[in-house]
């Protein structure tokens, strides 16, 4: 079972860049690993790290401006291989939700069987909370699952979202497929008896 998820206010971390691909999330020679545990501290590794595996200080990750549950990025988001391996460092990191104007098909799939909410906003509202966020890194934005909106508290602008009703379900009780599943094991059992 994950975290449930209901509704979140957050402070965010921008990251403007669009086609950010999944070798870009978590680079391929981190995917050797069968669990979980450690993804978050290589998410955008090439971009955290130099060559010599120094602090980039230029990246927004390592500034310490920017904090929160919430990562803004610029369009396509997640696009490249199908690895599962990059919503594992975004949850890993502690992103429980990633905002953008698009998402490729598998990453926003694997995001939500991670407990993560990829959230599609136009990009009138991506432009303005960029541009929010570049003024104050502290503003906040609300994500009501429930309700699907998500707020620009600095400005109160709020767009809703569109989600799955079975993924948006399985995110309000915190669990994921096999969770889902399990949770109704008795009617399955039953099921299989008749």
């Amino acid at each position: 079972m994950k975290e449930k998820f209901s509704i979140l206010t957050s402070t965010c971390v921008p990251l403007p860049l669009d086609n950010i691909d999944t070798d870009q999330i978590i680079p391929a020679r981190f995917l050797k690993a069968t669990t979980r545990q450690g993804f978050g501290d290589n998410l955008f590794r090439d971009w955290r790290y130099d060559k010599e595996g120094r602090l980039n200080p230029d990246f927004v990750l390592n500034q310490g401006v920017y904090k929160g549950s919430i990562l803004v990025a610029g369009k396509n988001f997640g696009s490249g291989s199908s690895r599962e391996h990059a919503a594992w460092a975004v949850a890993g990191y502690g992103f429980r939700v990633v905002i953008s104007t698009y998402f490729a098909d598998i990453f926003r799939n694997n995001a939500l069987n991670n407990g993560i909410l990829p959230l599609v906003v136009s990009p009138e509202f991506s432009a303005e909370l960029f541009e929010t966020l570049k003024g104050n890194p502290q503003a906040t934005v609300t994500v009501d699952l429930p309700a699907q909106t998500v707020c620009n508290n600095a400005t109160g602008r709020c767009e809703g979202f569109e989600i799955n009703e079975f993924k948006k379900n399985c995110l309000l009780n915190g669990l994921d497929d096999i969770d889902y599943l399990l949770a109704h094991k008795d009617k399955i059992e039953e099921y299989e008896r008749r």
